[in-house]
């Protein structure tokens, strides 16, 4: 798939908040993924001008360059597939070029060679599918900082909004404007700097 909209709600999580969703779903039965991101952005914040975010990601023996970026019903991902060594060299600053990612950017007015390697981000998720949408735990480190977040990625707002509302009320849990993972990314960085 190079192209998908992606609809998902989030919702920050203290340690216990985080242990209660833990246990009010079966994700003690459910395997744990450890996944990184490699963030990557101009250094005239360009992406982040246009809500946009582009990431490196291996999972699952593979590695893939995603593009995310606002769209009307949520997030519209562009994705192409890298080989290790393409991956590699990407961290490095050796941008190696990728079609749909290129053309993506290329059409938001951003050169892709003005992009720079910014840092990663680890998340330790567990993931599960409950009443139609996939409910998702993660715990993520990245510079000093360490939170927790739930996420509900679903096939319409409607369902996604009921699924994620449902978990907090029965967790207790007060529901929270959260920022995506690039943004609590960059708010760390800067105060590392």
């Amino acid at each position: 798939m190079t192209q998908e909209i992606e609809i998902e709600f989030k919702n920050l999580l203290t340690e216990d908040e985080y242990s209660r969703v833990y246990h009010f779903l079966p994700f003690k039965s459910v395997e744990l993924i450890e996944q990184t991101n490699y963030y990557f952005e101009t250094e005239d914040l360009k992406l982040k001008q246009h809500g946009a975010a582009l990431r490196i990601r291996k999972k699952s023996d593979q590695w893939t360059l995603t593009l995310k970026q606002p769209h009307p019903e949520g997030l519209l991902e562009t994705h192409d597939i890298l080989s290790e060594q393409e991956a590699n060299l990407w961290i490095q600053n050796k941008l190696v070029e990728k079609s749909r990612v290129f053309k993506q950017l290329r059409d938001l007015g951003i050169d892709p060679e003005h992009l720079h390697y910014l840092g990663s981000l680890t998340t330790r998720r567990k993931e599960l599918e409950y009443n139609g949408a996939l409910v998702v735990l993660d715990h993520s480190l990245y510079y000093d900082q360490e939170d927790y977040e739930l996420e509900v990625e679903a096939g319409s707002r409607e369902s996604g909004k009921s699924v994620i509302q449902e978990i907090l009320q029965s967790c207790n849990i007060p529901e929270r404007e959260t920022d995506n993972k690039i943004k609590r990314f960059y708010k760390a960085k800067l105060k590392s700097e």
